[in-house]
């Protein structure tokens, strides 16, 4: 028996609720719990990068056709010219050799059908690239939808899950809101005035299976897709191989993953080997760390393949992170990920990083033809101690991971400059502009800090953020915010010199060092002598005086809101709705 309950003309059974989002509608009972109205930000940040990237293949995909027409247009007036010359010899021929229609009587009419003949030719217009987007993970279908209603490029999405209840539920909701394939009777009169049916194609397409065996029935070149988006509860690890596969040369691939207790900690090490080939590390910028070890996953994947990654946008969000990469075949850029990854020894107590990369890339130049020849040599080691040269502490090694920059600021900006212009059509518009602007400008340098952390090893009074951002650009460094938490900065400034910036802000402002363990770090970190003296005067180019009222970071929209609990292997969904979540 259905309730009176409707929205938009859609009856809702007993039991069952309506979850809109955007425009899209998905129709859920508490039993087919698969969605957390938490991730919204997550779909339209999805949304506005796969537009973004989807307008500009195209505009790249015009450029091509434009020159190719150029060139036919070219190699057609050519065969025009020797056609006229012909045609001015055919002419002086008699008239009787001329194959002149039966009502034309004179050369005069010939030309005029022959000049209204070129005036009605259809100039060819180019066709906008129209691409394909495989979810792997799809559960209620929420996502597939919203990017089949809301990206216009999208010629049809294949959305995929190994529930037969998540697939049920799929269906439903694809059929809701108008993306399910049909019939639809279209009279036309053909000859004897037969009748002909056109059948409108679904444009979400939903798959039951495994979705490694969907990605890699994909891989072959012609069967390729152009999006891979892998949204899974956890890690994408045990995907990512068959990913790395079934992407178009320049296609897009979008990963999640919500298990940062092993990216971000310590506290599972052997499983964080397992699923990213890397050690985590416990340190104030292990987000970051969790970006560059799942990149490096990305990277070494790639490469058993001849491909390559290049990171668009990587970004640590609330309890997960999302990462957007191209991925391309190219040989040679593929030699190049020896010298883009990196080991780091890390501190235990000040958290200073050195890091070790595990190649070089070195030119050279062939004298007789002068082409630059590139070798790819071995890394000689960065350290001679497992001692850290700051505090004396012992060093951890982390990674590998990458170690070239998380994001393509031109496309970052494309997506913030869309983001502007669609506000209405995001309903986290705010969220997206402050996190993609801090992602812009964030300087490609690991890692991040933060002046509290920085000053507790001192056991000193914390300098402001305009103090620190002051000190390291009157020292001709670079500062930026880090995406990636609140209050962090990021400098090209080396742990050591950012220890000399306390160091002199400790003159200004003394510790009271009696107070302070014999055995402390920050004994050893005080006793050090300084390379170079800050400067604290307030500089023009402060983040202060550039400051921006944007929303960076989630507030909370509930108590302990989080990841949820994952479902059962009945249903195998990847999100959940209506159960309690976890504490974050």
């Amino acid at each position: 028996m259905a309730s009176t309950s409707t929205l938009s003309n859609i009856v809702v059974p007993d039991g069952f609720r309506i979850h809109t989002e955007n425009s899209s509608h998905i129709m859920l009972s508490k039993e087919e719990a698969f969605l957390n109205p938490v991730q919204e930000f997550n779909r339209d940040l999805s949304i506005a990068c796969i537009r973004v990237w989807s307008e500009e293949l195209s505009k790249a995909k015009e450029e091509k056709w434009k020159k190719a027409q150029t060139k036919k247009q070219g190699t057609t007036s050519k065969s025009n010219g020797e056609s006229v010359a012909m045609g001015q010899t055919d002419v002086e021929m008699p008239f009787s050799t001329l194959k002149v229609p039966k009502e034309r009587t004179s050369v005069v009419h010939l030309a005029d059908t022959e000049k209204q003949r070129i005036s009605t030719t259809k100039v060819p217009e180019y066709r906008p690239y129209k691409f394909v987007l495989l979810e792997a993970l799809s559960a209620t279908g929420l996502r597939a939808i919203r990017y089949a209603k809301e990206i216009p490029l999208a010629k049809y999405i294949i959305a995929n899950d190994l529930s037969p209840v998540a697939v049920g539920v799929m269906k439903r909701n694809v059929e809701l809101n108008g993306l399910g394939g049909e019939e639809s009777s279209v009279s036309t009169v053909a000859d004897a005035g037969a009748s002909l049916r056109a059948v409108k194609k679904p444009k979400v397409i939903v798959n039951e299976g495994d979705a490694c065996s969907l990605m890699y029935n994909h891989r072959e070149e012609k069967n390729r897709v152009d999006v891979v988006d892998l949204d899974p509860y956890g890690t994408a690890g045990p995907f990512i191989d068959a990913a790395v596969q079934c992407v178009n040369d320049g296609g897009l691939l979008c990963v999640t993953c919500t298990d940062l207790a092993v990216l971000a900690t310590t506290n599972f090490p052997e499983k964080c080997y397992s699923n990213y080939g890397g050690v985590p590390v416990k340190t104030e910028y292990s987000h970051e760390v969790a970006l560059r070890l799942l990149l490096h996953t990305l990277s070494t994947s790639a490469s058993r393949y001849g491909r390559y990654i290049e990171p668009m946008l990587s970004l640590s969000i609330d309890f997960y992170i999302r990462i957007f990469v191209k991925v391309h075949t190219q040989p040679i850029e593929v030699k190049k990920a020896l010298s883009k990854n990196s080991t780091f020894y890390v501190c235990t107590n000040c958290q200073s990083h050195y890091e070790q990369p595990l190649g070089r890339m070195v030119s050279k130049a062939h004298e007789a033809s002068g082409n630059i020849n590139i070798l790819f040599k071995t890394q000689a080691a960065v350290l001679s101690s497992d001692k850290c040269p700051e505090c004396d502490s012992h060093l951890h090694i982390a990674g590998p991971m990458w170690s070239a920059p998380l994001h393509d600021p031109v496309f970052v900006e494309k997506v913030v400059h869309h983001v502007e212009e669609s506000k209405e059509l995001y309903g986290t518009a705010a969220r997206m502009k402050g996190m993609l602007t801090l992602a812009k400008e964030e300087l490609p340098s690991p890692f991040y800090f933060t002046p509290s952390r920085v000053a507790s090893f001192f056991h000193c009074q914390c300098p402001s953020l305009d103090d620190v951002c002051s000190a390291l650009l009157n020292a001709g460094y670079q500062v930026s915010r880090s995406h990636a938490c609140a209050g962090s900065l990021k400098t090209t400034a080396s742990r050591a010199e950012l220890h000399d910036l306390f160091r002199s802000w400790i003159k200004l402002h003394p510790v009271k060092i009696e107070k302070i363990s014999e055995t402390s770090p920050a004994v050893r970190l005080l006793a050090k002598e300084n390379a170079f003296d800050a400067d604290f005067t307030r500089h023009p180019r402060t983040l202060g005086a550039l400051e921006m009222k944007l929303v960076r970071y989630q507030e909370n929209p509930s108590a302990n809101w989080g990841p949820g609990r994952k479902a059962s292997k009945r249903k195998r969904s990847t999100e959940v709705l209506d159960e309690p979540p976890a504490k974050h």
